[in-house]
């Protein structure tokens, strides 16, 4: 049971500033807060007191984030533990999802979202979720999802949560945005992993096309059925099927879909008898499915069938620090094994930054395997990369006109007057007649200022008989204002 008094928050991390903002925001939100420097001193605090619940970062001195989640997981397993980090990565992700850890965020993060986030934790005193298993560290890389960004950890968090159920899951999101990747990492660190995990694109096959690579055929079903054959349900048994473009099929495909998913059988095209299967069916669509149920063109209950579990993944617009980081992935992907780092110039770089991508990871992916394709030496230049990002190039700023230098900070008017004549005196060539002319002032005054603002430059191409002291300009008045 909580107690009746402001819930007790145990903030552990190394970093004395996170801790301040934490500690203060936290406060003035009702809660009392108890910090650790460190996984250790949090443990002995834990031991010593009762908290209802734990922000930890993952990684300190000491004992580390996840380790501390182990250890107040064997004391309390009702415990709200959420974990931070700036080091977000799907490995993390799933570790901490794994160990036991009831939410995590990353950093930097808004103390309000902080609070939110405890007070639903609290509110509920959810069982932790936990994964039983998790596949090998290099499944990780193989996968393909990179990215640090706010929105990708929010990504890698519903990944974890969805490999630990058998509900159907519902990916959703642009075009290039990864769909396909997210459905392998939930099979990849699913029980299923050991199973087969199979997929199938919708768009472009008719009804009876499509049937038959699901459902299976018989033996002269149609025309070219020269034999039976197991669907893609059949052959997938024990693992995950991924049905990839759902918004393209048509209302008499989804109906025999919707029958499969609910019977949990599949009977052949052409034969009269069903046969059970045992499968994790995983959909996307590029379109916005809800929309498309609004307005009568997809199947609500197929709909809600389908999205038990719902992902939406970003554009790679709205990941801010993630294009440079997958440029990074890409590179390494390419080169050739026994080659040297691949490198891009800042001229490049600053290009990609600059584009917004419409084609997303997938545009980003092809970019770089032509820009390898035409780099040299190993050095990937704007030049290599496609026309329309190279025309992204950031321009050098334009040379800062000299009269906008006069006034760019803003000078008092003794400062602006002495910067306004030697703009003058450049222009001329230090021409003091010319000058005058120019300011409509006589050579004399020119000469008085020249000395008064100890300006330097070039020799007066016509000579100067006229010099006068500085003692002599100090005792006249100023000539113009």
């Amino acid at each position: 049971m909580m107690s009746q008094q402001p819930p007790h928050i145990l903030i552990a991390d190394d970093e004395r500033s996170i801790r301040l903002m934490l500690e203060t925001g936290l406060t003035l939100n009702g809660f009392r807060v108890t910090s650790a420097r460190n996984g250790r001193e949090a443990l002995e605090l834990a031991t010593a007191g009762k908290f209802d619940a734990v922000l930890s970062d993952i990684y300190m001195p000491d004992l580390g984030g996840l380790e501390l989640v182990d250890a107040l997981r064997a004391a309390d397993a009702n415990l709200p533990i959420v974990l931070m980090t700036a080091q977000g990565s799907l490995q993390v992700a799933v570790e901490a999802v794994t160990r036991g850890a009831s939410d995590f965020i990353g950093k930097p993060f808004d103390v309000s979202a902080v609070v939110e986030l405890l007070k639903r934790l609290l509110e509920g005193r959810r069982e932790a979720e936990a994964v039983t298993t998790a596949g090998p560290e290099d499944k990780l890389t193989e996968i393909g999802l990179v990215g640090r960004s706010v929105p990708m950890i929010q990504v890698y968090k519903l990944i974890a949560q969805a490999a630990r159920t058998d509900a159907t899951v519902l990916i959703l999101g642009e075009s290039g945005t990864g769909k396909e990747l997210v459905a392998r990492a939930i099979h990849d660190f699913s029980a299923r992993s050991g199973r087969p995990f199979l997929s199938v694109n919708c768009s472009g096959l008719t009804d009876t096309l499509l049937e038959a690579e699901l459902f299976g055929h018989t033996r002269g079903a149609f025309t070219g059925a020269n034999s039976d054959r197991a669907g893609l349900f059949e052959a997938a048994d024990g693992g995950t099927l991924f049905l990839d473009e759902l918004a393209s099929t048509s209302q008499a495909f989804q109906q025999s879909l919707l029958r499969v998913l609910q019977s949990g059988e599949v009977r052949r095209v052409g034969a009269t008898q069903s046969r059970r299967f045992n499968v994790r069916v995983i959909g996307a669509s590029n379109a916005p499915l809800r929309d498309l149920v609004a307005a009568g063109s997809f199947r609500a209950d197929l709909f809600y069938r389908l999205s038990v579990l719902s992902v939406e993944l970003p554009p790679l617009r709205e990941r801010a620090g993630d294009i440079e980081l997958l440029t990074g992935h890409f590179l390494q992907r390419f080169r050739e094994p026994g080659d040297a780092p691949l490198h891009l110039t800042r001229e490049a770089a600053e290009a990609l930054a600059a584009h917004s991508f419409p084609g997303n990871v997938r545009e980003l992916e092809n970019a770089l395997r032509r820009a390898v394709a035409l780099s040299t030496g190993g050095v990937v230049t704007i030049d290599c990369l496609p026309g329309e990002i190279a025309a992204k190039r950031v321009k050098p700023a334009a040379a800062e006109r000299p009269e906008q230098r006069l006034i760019a900070d803003r000078p008092n008017m003794e400062e602006l007057q002495r910067r306004y004549l030697q703009l003058i005196l450049e222009e001329t060539g230090w021409n003091r007649r010319r000058a005058a002319a120019v300011l409509d002032l006589d050579r004399r005054t020119i000469q008085r200022l020249i000395a008064r603002y100890q300006l330097h430059g070039a020799v007066d191409p016509e000579g100067e008989s006229e010099l006068e002291t500085e003692a002599e300009v100090v005792e006249r008045p100023m000539d113009i204002v």
